[in-house]
């Protein structure tokens, strides 16, 4: 079978060489870049940050699966593949790896903000000691949106910095309570009652019409002056030019971003001139996520292959 892998060769940690090993019979073209000229004469896609919309699949001959190597589906006409009998599959975060690594990659974000790992070159430069003064995670106050694989491997992982963990659940808020060991868990009725208390603000939610933006100008607003935002989900969730005025401002303190609302993102981005610390979307980019993620794809590639239905259908 033929594969387009819609990025880069050494795309999303090394996916690509690590699927032509395990699947050597089948031939996978890389197009080098987010995107594509046509799907004809390809049996399997795995878009990653491409758009797939329904002028696309129409040109498609031979087109069976859309297999993504992560969660995020949010760029596929999802209804018009159904339409043409294309499946549409995603590796679920807590099953590859994944929700662990991206939420190791929210500590380091909190972390570094909260020591203002920025200025430390300066002061190594300058022969400063003892400076810059941090802030500790003890006693702080985390709200996690969204607590799915990561926002539940985040706050598992978080509980040892007896940090107090408080959430936002779209079903079923209190059973997730319980679970967890949160605090607290409202619904998004409810978000402004988290900003409100929140030292740190996690989004781990995905990009749904009533998620894009969430985070705009108001919601900066609601939250402490002092408080950081962590986006690891998708950078729809927030409004850029909200987000870069709650930083000129001081309405907030700073943000940790590993996704953004342009991938790959301007590094001259002026955004980036106030208190940001960035990583380029690189959450789940580990050697365990990768080798679940290689795991579970080439499993699907094999159903596919064997006539069978592939598994993590949406």
């Amino acid at each position: 079978m033929k594969v387009l892998f819609a990025a880069h060769e050494n795309a999303w940690g090394g996916v690509l060489g690590m699927l032509r090993k395990e699947l050597p019979e089948h031939e996978f073209i890389p197009t080098g870049r987010f995107g594509f000229d046509s799907l004809k004469g390809f049996d399997v896609l795995i878009p990653t940050m491409t758009i797939v919309d329904k002028e696309h699949l129409l040109e498609a001959d031979r087109l069976r699966l859309i297999q993504q190597c992560g969660v995020g589906l949010e760029g596929i006409d999802i209804e018009a593949a159904k339409s043409m009998n294309i499946r549409v599959a995603n590796v679920p975060a807590d099953i590859s790896g994944n929700a662990d690594s991206v939420a190791e990659l929210g500590i380091y974000l909190m972390l570094g903000l909260s020591r203002n790992v920025r200025q430390i070159p300066a002061s190594f430069a300058s022969g400063l000691m003892g400076y810059p003064r941090g802030r500790a995670l003890l006693g702080k106050t985390v709200g996690i949106i969204g607590l799915g694989g990561i926002g539940r491997a985040l706050a598992k992982r978080l509980k040892p910095f007896d940090v107090r963990l408080v959430g936002i659940k779209r079903r079923n808020p209190q059973k997730a309570k319980e679970e967890l060991g949160l605090e607290w868990v409202g619904t998004p009725a409810e978000l402004d009652e988290l900003l409100k208390i929140s030292d740190y603000v996690v989004l781990c939610l995905p990009v749904a019409d009533e998620s894009r933006n969430m985070m705009d100008g108001r919601s900066f607003r609601a939250m402490k002056r002092d408080a950081f935002l962590i986006n690891l989900s998708r950078g729809g969730l927030v409004d850029r030019d909200a987000l870069e005025e709650a930083l000129a401002s001081g309405t907030i303190a700073g943000a940790g971003l590993d996704v953004f609302w342009q991938e790959p993102v301007d590094p001259n981005d002026p955004i980036f001139k106030h208190n940001v610390l960035a990583t380029p979307h690189i959450g789940g980019a580990t050697d365990v996520s990768i080798q679940g993620i290689t795991r579970e794809v080439a499993d699907n590639i094999r159903r596919l292959e064997r006539g069978q239905e592939p598994l993590y259908q949406i």
